[in-house]
C-alpha cells in the first residue's frame, strides 16, 4: 500500500493527482435518494389524480351530502290568526246598518217588492223599491248586480252578497252615499237560505288564519 493511499481503502484508490479521489459509494446514496424522491412524487400525483377522478364521477361528495341534508328539511305550516284580517274583518257593518235599494230588472212583476221584504225580515234597512235603471232593465243575464260607492266593495257589498252568493259586485265611480243597489237578474230565483247566509256573515266576522312556515331538520 502507497503511503498516500488513505487508511481504510485498501489499496483500492491511488492518488495521481493533487486532487482527493471521489468515493462512488456517495454517487449510489445520491441516486437512490432521488430515485426515492422521484417515486413519493409519482405516487402523489396518482393518488391526487386519482380523487379529482372520483370527484368528478360522484358529483363532490361531500358538497352534494351537504346540500341533500339543507333540502331534506322538513318545513311545516302553521295557521295562525291574521291581525290585518281580524281588523278588516271588525270593520264590516252589520245587516242593520246597510241600506238596500232594491230593483226589479226583468219582466217578473213583483219580484222586487218580494226580496225587499224577505232582505228587511233578515235585518237589512230597505231603501228605494222599484224597476231597475234603463241601463240595467232587461240586461242583467245572471242572477243579480250588486252595485255601489267604492268605499262599499270591501264594507256593504260583501255582507249583502252572503244573501246572494252568486251576484256579481261592482262599484259605480263618483257615486255618493252609503247605500248599495240589488239589481235583480233574469236568472234570481230567490236569495241564498238564511241559515246558510248567517253562516257567511259570521264568517266574514272572524279573523282569517294567516299560514306560517316552520322548518325542522
Amino acid at each position: 500500500m502507497s503511503m498516500l493511499t488513505p487508511p481504510g481503502m485498501g489499496g483500492q484508490y491511488r492518488i495521481t493527482g493533487d486532487k482527493y479521489p471521489r468515493m462512488r459509494p456517495r454517487r449510489r446514496r445520491t441516486r437512490l435518494t432521488l430515485s426515492v424522491v422521484a417515486s413519493v412524487t409519482a405516487l402523489g400525483l396518482v393518488g391526487w389524480g386519482t380523487l379529482q377522478l372520483i370527484d368528478v364521477f360522484t358529483g363532490g361528495g361531500g358538497k352534494a351530502s351537504a346540500a341533500g341534508s339543507v333540502q331534506d328539511c322538513v318545513k311545516q305550516a302553521a295557521a295562525s290568526p291574521s291581525p290585518a284580517a281580524g281588523a278588516s274583518a271588525a270593520a264590516l257593518p252589520k245587516p242593520a246598518q246597510i241600506t238596500v235599494n232594491v230593483y226589479n230588472a226583468t219582466t217578473r212583476t213583483g219580484l222586487a217588492k218580494d226580496t225587499a221584504d224577505a232582505l228587511k225580515k233578515r235585518g237589512f234597512r230597505i231603501g228605494d223599491v222599484g224597476n231597475a235603471p234603463a241601463k240595467f232593465d232587461a240586461k242583467v243575464k245572471g242572477t243579480a248586480v250588486l252595485l255601489g260607492p267604492a268605499s262599499a266593495l270591501k264594507t256593504s257589498l260583501p255582507v249583502l252578497a252572503t244573501q246572494l252568493t252568486a251576484a256579481d259586485q261592482r262599484t259605480e265611480a263618483g257615486r255618493k252615499g252609503t247605500a248599495v243597489d240589488l239589481i235583480i237578474g233574469d236568472a234570481f230565483k230567490s236569495l241564498t237560505p238564511q241559515a246558510t247566509a248567517d253562516k257567511a256573515i259570521t264568517a266574514l266576522a272572524a279573523p282569517q288564519p294567516k299560514a306560517t312556515t316552520k322548518k325542522t331538520c
